[in-house]
């Protein structure tokens, strides 16, 4: 009886041993993969500021300048779920590694760019490697329990944050003293070190399944099956692309009128026509796919669908708001501020500061609230801030002060989401759930830039004494207004889930 005492003693004593190693080595996957969100948002704002610089170096007008973007978050948005299969396939951290390699040599090849066709093209690389954060996300899954997820969850929403405070203002620097090129070429370096310090130390528990493998059936014979993850939906994910970028096309000759060409118009109309039908299209492939790129169950589902919606139109309304007040501190006075670089990472930097303030915090919110308040109360505060900015949005504190009021709203929303998204999707789905939420997230910022170009575009003036148009206060305006319509459906969505949860709850109370 001693014996075997001491024996369940000694192996409670490694059980405890071994659940504080976990954790630890939880913590550090954590800490490391979190650097790689880090890294993607500090590059992605450090670009932000140097916009009118690449639009005089290139010759090139607005609309044409947010594909600077929106391409590169096309793709991130295609290869999201592409990226997921992949992972299922060969593991993540293969994955993952090849897509940080993929992104750091995009990132190199933005440094040498002399032409918008050369820059955007090295913009189309880094998008590949954007499906690096999803992936890195899906690791942070296998290292943590269900029950607490909310906690990294936050942490690594806040890295994005913290990437993008950083990144703002180290850019403005750079762009200042040493040209937008030097932006490319100061991120190189710490995404390479981001990628060796994963491919040394993180270890990814779930394991990729065989391809192919067999059973018998009831007669004896063997028949072949596929492995979880075998297929990838190529053919959804080029109707997907082919929706997304017809639709910005569409949007960039409406915007130009016919500087782009005489019919631009009729050209237009076609893009949207393209649009439509690539959607359709992409709609019965998914229906019929074995394994489909959105498995169209889940847009179905009276937690998800809401949670998705919030997610594309708070995508669409961060990326709104980013190239907007630059062009606004940056045009000359009086339709601008009249400042430079700097000046604009100043007054977007509070927005950033707050947005990692309480992206962090909204875990400990969200205990106290429940895990949709945050969404009600995030919707109506946005609205609040995008009304303010719409009516005062002459000087820089105000403009500053109002971003702020937005960033809380939009940081209660973003990761209150996220977390709904991770803890209501079916087990078996869970996977499908978070890369369709990144997918939709990255839409929504691939609008967002062009949505702001055709408002800047279509209302310009020009000052007397300059060279050049610059967008007009109308257009300003429109933006703002733009932002508070889009915080009014993430409000709507937050309150029809809201009452979806509740009803559950009173059928399961009787």
């Amino acid at each position: 009886m001693e014996k075997e005492n001491r024996r369940r003693i000694e192996e409670e004593k490694q059980n405890d041993t071994k659940v504080v190693t976990d954790s630890r080595s939880a913590l550090f996957t954590l800490i490391i993969l979190s650097s790689t969100l880090l890294a993607v948002m500090f590059s992605e704002t450090m670009l932000l500021p140097a916009i009118p610089e690449i639009m005089r170096d290139f010759n090139i007008p607005y609309s044409t300048s947010a594909w600077i973007f929106s391409a590169y978050l096309i793709v991130a948005a295609v290869m999201t779920p592409i990226a997921g299969k992949l992972s299922d396939i060969y593991g993540s951290k293969k994955v993952l590694l090849t897509l940080l390699v993929l992104y750091v040599v995009g990132v190199v090849a933005g440094g040498f760019s002399n032409n918008i066709t050369f820059l955007l093209a090295s913009r189309v690389i880094q998008g590949l490697g954007m499906a690096a954060v999803p992936v890195a996300f899906s690791i942070l899954r296998y290292s943590f329990p269900p029950e607490k997820l909310a906690m990294p969850v936050a942490v690594f929403s806040s890295a994005a944050s913290g990437g993008s405070v950083v990144g703002l203002l180290v850019g403005a620097s750079i762009i200042q003293n040493f040209g937008w090129h030097a932006t490319f070429f100061a991120i190189a370096p710490l995404a390479s070190i981001v990628t060796f310090v994963i491919a040394r130390f993180v270890h990814s528990s779930d394991k990729p399944p065989q391809l192919e493998t067999s059973e018998k059936n009831a007669s004896g014979n063997r028949r072949a099956i596929r492995g979880r993850g075998s297929m990838i939906d190529i053919r959804g994910a080029i109707a997907l692309s082919a929706a997304i970028t017809s639709f910005l096309i569409a949007l960039t000759f409406i915007e130009n009128g016919d500087s782009f060409a005489e019919n631009s118009t009729q050209i237009a109309g076609i893009s949207f026509a393209a649009s439509a039908a690539s959607l359709t299209i992409f709609v019965f492939l998914e229906k019929r796919a074995e394994e489909p790129l959105i498995n169209l169950r889940l847009l179905r589902h009276r937690v998800l669908l809401p949670s998705y919606i919030m997610m594309i139109v708070t995508g669409t309304t961060i990326f709104l708001m980013y190239p907007t007040i630059v062009q606004l501190v940056r045009s000359p006075q009086p339709v601008g501020f009249g400042g430079n670089a700097v000046d604009a990472a100043h007054i977007q930097l509070p927005f950033m500061v707050v947005f990692l303030v309480f992206s962090a915090a909204t875990a400990f919110i969200i205990s106290k609230l429940g895990k949709v308040k945050p969404t009600v109360f995030g919707g109506a505060i946005s609205i609040a801030g995008a009304i303010g900015l719409l009516m005062f949005h002459s000087t820089g504190f105000l403009v500053s002060a109002n971003l702020t009021i937005i960033a809380i709203g939009l940081a209660l929303t973003t990761t209150t989401t996220w977390n709904l998204i991770v803890s209501s999707a079916p087990k078996e789905f869970m996977g499908i759930s978070t890369g369709i939420g990144a997918l939709l997230l990255s839409i929504g910022m691939a609008i967002g830039p062009a949505l702001a170009g055709t408002y800047m575009q279509t209302f310009h003036t020009s000052i007397k004494g300059i060279a050049g148009s610059f967008p007009s206060p109308e257009s300003y305006n429109m933006v703002f207004l733009t932002a508070a319509v889009l915080s009014a459906v993430s409000l709507a969505s937050s309150l029809v889930l809201n009452r979806r949860l509740l009803k559950q709850e009173e059928r399961v109370a009787q």
